[in-house]
């Protein structure tokens, strides 16, 4: 009986996952299609386009996917590394060291929480432009520098609940080897904070990824745009939309993110757990 009930359940379980990944089976045979082919009701053409893949890759002119996918890396590089080392170091001061107001600015920080990102949008992009930083990746980087930037109280949060768990007794046995605080924070706690801190990379990495609106405000000349902004030129508005090409450039473009997180979904859901649960 009680197998017959775990087959059931089986069986219930792959049924909705088939109808949660059908628009993904729908997107990959709709990057396979041409424009004539893409109101068929067959999920799949009868002849695979598979040069879609190849015409969208050179499709805009005088560049190919390829520069925009350097330009998505050179972007989230700077603002993983910005973002981790600046969100860490902030969680350490306000988990380990005692300063004044503490208690305050943290307060201050969890109610940034729950501030929307629109109301800072207009304030910001008044402040970068008078700097000068509008089409750069300027305006990426420093807030995250400054752990602010996208998810930055979250992170900050995050690491703070985690750092709390690592017993104050490491901290005062480095002491007494004549350690600093930072030598603390680099030799002791960013090793055991492992987990939390792949876990902050992760999130990083895809909202950064897929934050088209951010990069579309910011980033104007075509040489310094990422996939996302790229994939936005097949829309000519003059002219017939190659959708078959758009399809299959987009669905390269999220292949990174999908792989990155199955690759570290073990750290992810470890960082999560032990974020919760510590904490």
């Amino acid at each position: 009986m009680i197998a017959q009930r775990k087959s059931f359940t089986h069986l219930l379980l792959i049924i909705f996952s088939l109808l949660m990944m059908y628009p993904i089976f729908w997107w990959l045979g709709a990057s396979l299609k041409t424009n004539d082919e893409m109101r068929s009701p067959n999920l799949f053409p009868d002849t695979p386009h598979w040069s879609n893949y190849a015409e969208g890759w050179i499709s805009v002119p005088n560049y190919h996917f390829g520069v925009f996918y350097w330009n998505n890396v050179e972007l989230i590089a700077g603002v993983l590394f910005t973002s981790i080392i600046s969100c860490s170091l902030v969680a350490f001061a306000f988990a380990r060291l005692d300063f004044p107001l503490r208690k305050i600015w943290f307060a201050i920080l969890l109610v940034t929480l729950m501030l929307p990102t629109q109301v800072t949008i207009v304030p910001q992009y008044v402040l970068f432009s008078k700097l000068n930083w509008i089409n750069t990746y300027l305006p990426f980087y420093v807030p995250h520098l400054l752990a602010g930037g996208v998810g930055g109280p979250f992170f900050i949060y995050l690491l703070v609940q985690f750092i709390r768990s690592i017993p104050k007794e490491l901290d005062e046995s480095a002491k007494m080897d004549g350690c600093s605080w930072f030598g603390i924070y680099w030799r002791i706690v960013i090793p055991l904070t492992k987990p939390a801190l792949v876990t902050v990379g992760i999130y990083c990495f895809l909202w950064n990824w897929d934050d088209f609106f951010g990069q579309l405000l910011y980033i104007n000349s075509v040489d310094k745009y990422t996939v996302n902004l790229a994939l936005k030129l097949f829309i000519d508005s003059q002219g017939t939309v190659p959708w078959g090409q758009m399809l299959a450039m987009s669905l390269i473009s999220v292949l990174p993110a999908v792989v990155i997180f199955f690759l570290a979904q073990k750290h992810f859901v470890e960082g999560i757990a032990s974020g919760a649960l510590k904490g």
